[in-house]
């Protein structure tokens, strides 16, 4: 663990619980989630949060995951003046229109046929991996994909973590 993220998981873990809350929720909107690391925290390491995460990952339950995806963006949309989905989604920004248009086809018809968002950890991926994703996706099951679901919201809750925790620490 870096100098940085060691003072920032000191302070995150300093946080009153109603601060810390509302940082959680912006990592993940899943009350249960949140709830699960409050109630863990302290934590020794940053190790020890990204496990607490992956455990409360893990254990959240259809409704649950259904209210951490409520708070994402469709790919290809950021909701404006959103840093963070629209930094998440920067493969798509300067994406083809055609492209544009598929990916709004495709998550139009991914949301029809799973009732909500196309979830996918974003981050580093070009606009044509995520095309391609969803068309991979748009096949599997309803179960299938809310593992798959699970598997990409701890990948992005990884992610977030590791800015809150980085971004905490700056002075």
């Amino acid at each position: 663990m870096t100098s940085t993220s060691a003072s920032g998981l000191a302070r995150f873990n300093a946080l009153e619980e109603p601060v810390a809350r509302a940082a959680l929720h912006e990592v993940c909107a899943a009350t249960a989630w949140a709830r699960h690391l409050l109630a863990v925290r302290p934590f020794a390491t940053t190790d020890a949060l990204y496990a607490a995460s992956d455990t409360a990952t893990a254990r959240l339950t259809a409704d649950d995951l259904a209210e951490a995806m409520a708070a994402h963006p469709p790919i290809g949309r950021p909701k404006p003046g959103d840093a963070t989905s629209s930094r998440e989604q920067a493969g798509m920004a300067g994406a083809a229109e055609e492209l544009k248009a598929e990916m709004l086809e495709l998550n139009l018809a991914y949301q029809e046929k799973f009732g909500h968002v196309f979830l996918i950890c974003a981050t580093g991926r070009t606009g044509e991996q995520m095309r391609d994703a969803v068309r991979e996706r748009i096949g599997n099951s309803p179960e299938q994909e809310r593992e798959t679901v699970r598997t990409e919201l701890g990948k992005i809750n990884r992610i977030r973590l590791t800015r809150l925790v980085e971004q905490d620490a700056r002075p």
